[in-house]
């Protein structure tokens, strides 16, 4: 088992019965591990909840400064970035559950302080794509980091039509979708 498989099955424990509430048994029963296997990647439970949320943004702000660079259209960027996005939202749906439920516990935590420069990393990116307009921003990320609570992996919209949708919304406002067919 690798350290990102055992942050993943901490990232699915928190996000079902809260950070307080998942106990280490919780933890060695999620992944297998022993407890001396389990403490081999980590160095106690609140040593999960920082990974937890730096694999949720890290790998995030990577993606989207890629996506920025790849084009000189601000439209496409603004796609590109909020596809992006919405496919990590997707595939670590556990992690921003975490991330907004338990974010206020690590936020005096000497370690948060990478993670919030991440943050506004990412928020700043979205300043340039969404220039003076902070409403529009803040819209964009009320949007994308609810979709825990409610989005369908199986629903009829596929992640990136979903990110388009969002784009829609903030670029044209709501709109009737066409008829498929």
């Amino acid at each position: 088992m690798a350290r990102e498989d055992v942050i993943s099955a901490a990232a699915r424990e928190f996000a079902a019965r809260g950070y307080h509430a998942t106990s280490i048994e919780h933890l060695l029963a999620a992944t297998g591990l022993t407890r001396g296997g389990l403490y081999h990647y980590i160095d106690g439970k609140a040593d999960l909840l920082i990974a937890v949320q730096r694999e949720l943004l890290a790998p995030l702000l990577e993606r989207a400064r890629e996506a920025v660079a790849a084009t000189d259209d601000p439209e496409a960027k603004l796609r590109a970035v909020v596809r992006e996005w919405v496919r990590h939202v997707e595939t670590h749906r556990d992690h921003m559950v975490v991330f907004a439920a338990e974010r206020r516990l690590v936020e005096s935590d000497p370690r948060w302080a990478d993670i919030r420069r991440q943050r506004q990393e990412f928020e700043a990116l979205l300043a340039e794509l969404l220039p003076g307009d902070s409403l529009a921003r803040l819209a964009l990320l009320g949007m994308v980091n609810h979709m825990p609570s409610w989005y369908d992996p199986a629903g009829r919209l596929s992640a990136t039509e979903i990110a388009d949708r969002f784009v829609d919304v903030l670029l044209t406002g709501v709109r009737t979708p066409p008829v498929p067919g």
